[in-house]
């Protein structure tokens, strides 16, 4: 049974992480979405908020759990027994950033494969810094991020001026 990792800060859980999820999950036997802190960005939900998000987003996806995840991903991967780790890319910039990080992990621990899946087009331009922007100025964003999630970075993002 091949068992993946999809790490991320999910923060906030886009339509663009589902697809991943979703296509991700066809691809292994189980995939663990592993929720974790970015610690160069200020977080907007806590990774209880986030768990539950993807949770209620991902309910006909039985090969699907997620979970928090602290520390090194390597050292997570090991505790599931996982040998995939499941990267997103949007575009070359990710690309760069993604393969120093391959790297390292193949270092850290050489029965770790990196497996990327490109993002759909219709999400690549979609990031959590945009997203935050527009939620803070009250702009739509049912088309990116599950309804739920709009909702809460409206209501914890909104400005008083809308």
């Amino acid at each position: 049974m091949t068992i993946a990792v999809f790490p991320g800060s999910f923060d906030p859980l886009t339509n663009g992480h589902l697809d991943l999820i979703t296509r991700a999950s066809r691809l292994f036997d189980q995939l663990i979405v592993a929720v974790g802190q970015n610690t160069a960005k200020q977080g907007v939900f806590t990774p209880a908020e986030r768990v539950a998000f993807i949770e209620q987003s991902i309910p006909d996806l039985p090969n699907v759990t997620v979970r928090v995840e602290t520390g090194l991903t390597v050292a997570f991967m090991r505790q599931c027994h996982a040998t995939v780790l499941v990267r997103g890319l949007r575009n070359s910039v990710d690309f760069e950033y993604e393969q120093g990080i391959a790297g390292m992990n193949h270092h850290l621990d050489a029965h770790i494969e990196t497996v990327c899946l490109m993002a759909n087009p219709q999400y690549q331009f979609v990031s959590s810094s945009l997203l935050r922007e527009v939620a803070k100025f009250g702009g739509n964003l049912t088309t990116l991020v599950p309804v739920p999630v709009a909702r809460a970075l409206v209501k914890r993002l909104g400005s008083d001026e809308q």
